[in-house]
């Protein structure tokens, strides 16, 4: 009778977690680190859901898209985390996304009615320093210098591919001309952020393609001012990060709720200080302290997501074109 009852309560215990809906949420491997928003956020969503969620890294930003083409209707994802602007035409067209109803007092740089994206953060891409050097001023005095810089892959990286419509939203025609230029200032290009900061802080370049938010991470998280965003008088890219459901989840509802959860002080106060990026919708308790301090670009530049698609594939080639020289 012993183990008929040991047997029984493991039956119900396998049935009562069976039974337990998941969602899976494929993201960048930066945003699932122990040090990232995604620890915090899945404890915040799993206290009301009801269901296990699951956070999938998934390389970098661009990675992301990848996988869900290779993946197709098969993937087990139900919402993918980490796409941005440069990249949610090309997401649409691939007929995987479903649109959504949520709705959100957004603090953007640019008014959102996305029907089937919704942003989480945005930032501006920069190249950071140490504080106690001399930075160029935009990227013909970057290029006309002997400032060593990493950068990150288009092809698998968002800060890559944003680099790329930078260079294009500032020259346009002359953003060939722009990477030869540039060719021999750059150290390595990397696969995603995370291996060219790595790289970065242990000495091996001079500057580091990043974001003007990530010098506020070494004054919050290290106590450290030692880090510094150059401001670029041809203005900075700006780059809206994003989250969307995939038309194939098998948990739609539980898909919605996370995206509408997002949009809440529960999300978005986390990401300040574990992503680094300024909140889509800014908490009720505003920026922390240090935010204040950060570069504030005078001129945002953006390509319309429409337009990013064709762009893309054309910066692409001339920025492979001058690096393979």
């Amino acid at each position: 009778m012993k183990y008929l009852a040991i047997a029984a309560g493991v039956c119900c215990a396998t049935a009562a977690y069976a039974e337990t809906p998941e969602l899976t949420v494929y993201t960048y491997d930066s945003f699932v680190a122990e040090w990232g928003p995604g620890p915090v956020i899945e404890k915040a969503f799993e206290e009301n859901c009801g269901c296990d969620l699951k956070l999938v890294g998934a390389g970098d930003g661009a990675a992301l898209l990848a996988r869900i083409k290779l993946e197709g209707v098969r993937s087990d994802a139900d919402i993918v985390l980490g796409l941005d602007t440069n990249l949610t035409e090309a997401a649409v067209e691939t007929g995987l996304f479903a649109p959504h109803a949520v709705s959100a007092d957004y603090t953007l740089p640019v008014t959102w009615n996305d029907p089937v994206f919704v942003p989480y953060d945005w930032g501006y891409f920069a190249f950071v320093h140490e504080a106690d050097a001399t930075a160029p001023s935009d990227f013909r005095a970057l290029a006309d210098s002997d400032t060593k810089i990493v950068i990150q892959d288009p092809r698998s990286s968002t800060p890559g591919l944003g680099l790329l419509m930078w260079v294009k939203a500032a020259y346009g025609d002359e953003a060939p001309a722009i990477w030869e230029a540039l060719a021999d200032n750059i150290v390595t290009v990397t696969k995603g952020w995370s291996e060219a900061y790595g790289l970065f802080l242990d000495g091996e370049a001079d500057m580091v393609l990043s974001y003007t938010t990530s010098p506020v991470y070494h004054l919050i998280a290290e106590e450290d001012a030692s880090k510094a965003a150059a401001a670029f008088d041809e203005g900075h890219y700006l780059q809206i990060e994003v989250a969307a459901k995939l038309v194939n989840s098998d948990q739609p509802e539980l898909a919605d709720a996370f995206l509408d959860f997002m949009v809440t002080d529960a999300f978005q106060s986390v990401i300040p200080t574990t992503n680094w990026m300024y909140p889509a919708v800014t908490p009720a308790g505003g920026l922390p302290q240090g935010f204040e301090t950060l570069v504030e670009p005078e001129k945002a530049l953006i390509i319309p997501a429409n337009e990013a698609a064709t762009l893309r594939d054309e910066a692409l080639a001339e920025w492979l074109g001058a690096l393979s020289q």
